[in-house]
């Protein structure tokens, strides 16, 4: 964790409501709809720049649409792109997952009666229509704002600063949470504290002006801004929503293999995790993983450092690789865009070993992924 605004940090004024960003932050979006705009641009023949689109993370839709009708020279105005593209989008948005820790922050906040709202750049309609696959959700939220409740949306701070004052909370008692610079700028302006979650991992050192920076949700510790702590951890590791990994081995690393242009590790998600390994036909091992990041910029790359507990088979490291994890222990020393440490110690190892014996964590071996 990752305290930019030293001042901040050791202020002592409670949160009483938090606000949180939906694309990015509840939901992997960002990552589900990553190549909706290269699919469209090659129809038009043209090559899509992922700097170029990096850059418009968080933007509204309309202002993005103007600027990639220009940046692309495409032969519309950007109402007939927006017109084209949004069924791309909202075909989409169904495969959209919850984030890790999301679910987890969402049921602490509402079972400890932490007023929180939603706060998004998207219109309301299509806030609607991301929400409906995930149950319960939209109930649980005390507001929900889209860009189209507000004058202005995001870097301008009119949407948070409506949702403090639809719960009835002075906004220097808010506590936003965003993946995007331009939402961390409109909390910034409008008095709040703002913990981001960088969905571009690489770029978090854009974030400086947040109060902390985190990897994941995971890392989220609620006791700083005087929430109720969380009491889920069971012996040193937390259980968590199984993640399902297909890899391959590489200079000791592993890379997740891609089906379709689509991945199950998102960005947002680096630290120690552990779990069941399936290699090829060798068996099923404990198995305890380190995921982080190596490289800088666009050329980044996420790796898995792996690690098998109770290897008591031969196999060898070029077989397909599965794993399910089940399990977080901690998360990485390193700075959110550096390289990682991502060295898996002996203390993990031991936390790994003794969790995965425990019925919470011991009955995922028996998954049905894991039967492929």
């Amino acid at each position: 964790m990752n305290c930019c605004d030293s001042q901040s940090c050791n202020s002592e004024t409670q949160i009483l409501a938090v606000i949180l960003d939906l694309d990015g932050t509840l939901l992997d979006t960002e990552k589900t709809t990553k190549y909706v705009v290269k699919d469209f641009l090659a129809k038009y023949g043209k090559i899509l720049d992922r700097e170029k689109e990096d850059k418009r993370l968080g933007q509204m839709h309309k202002e993005s649409a103007a600027s990639i009708v220009k940046d692309y020279d495409l032969p519309l105005t950007p109402d007939q792109f927006s017109k084209e593209i949004m069924p791309m989008y909202k075909e989409r948005w169904p495969q959209a997952k919850a984030l890790p820790g999301v679910n987890r922050l969402l049921m602490h906040l509402h079972k400890h009666g932490v007023p929180f709202a939603l706060a998004s750049n998207s219109i309301r309609k299509h806030i609607d229509e991301k929400l409906y696959r995930h149950e319960g959700w939209k109930e649980l939220f005390s507001v929900i704002l889209g860009s189209n409740d507000v004058n202005s949306g995001k870097p301008s701070p009119d949407l948070f600063l409506e949702a403090a004052k639809r719960m009835g909370v002075d906004p220097l008692r808010c506590l936003v949470i965003e993946d995007s610079l331009p939402g961390v700028m409109a909390a910034k302006s409008a008095g709040m504290k703002v913990v981001a979650v960088p969905s571009l991992q690489t770029q978090a050192d854009r974030y400086s002006i947040a109060t902390y920076v985190l990897h994941s949700l995971l890392e989220f510790q609620p006791e700083i801004w005087g929430l109720p702590p969380f009491d889920d951890w069971v012996e040193n590791a937390l259980p968590i929503e199984p993640m399902y990994v297909k890899a391959v081995a590489s200079d000791g690393f592993l890379s997740e293999v891609s089906d379709n242009d689509s991945t199950s590790l998102p960005d947002q998600i680096s630290g120690v995790y552990f779990g069941w390994a399936k290699l090829g036909t060798s068996g099923i091992f404990k198995a305890v993983v380190s995921i982080g990041w190596h490289g800088h910029s666009v050329a980044a790359k996420q790796v898995i450092l792996p690690y098998l507990i109770d290897e008591t088979e031969e196999y060898t490291t070029d077989q397909p690789w599965q794993l399910l994890l089940v399990g977080y222990i901690r998360e990485l020393s390193g700075e959110v865009n550096t390289s990682l440490d991502i060295e898996i110690l002996e203390e993990d190892k031991s936390i790994a070993m003794a969790a995965l014996d425990l019925p919470v964590f011991a009955h995922h071996r028996g998954s049905p992924l894991l039967a492929e």
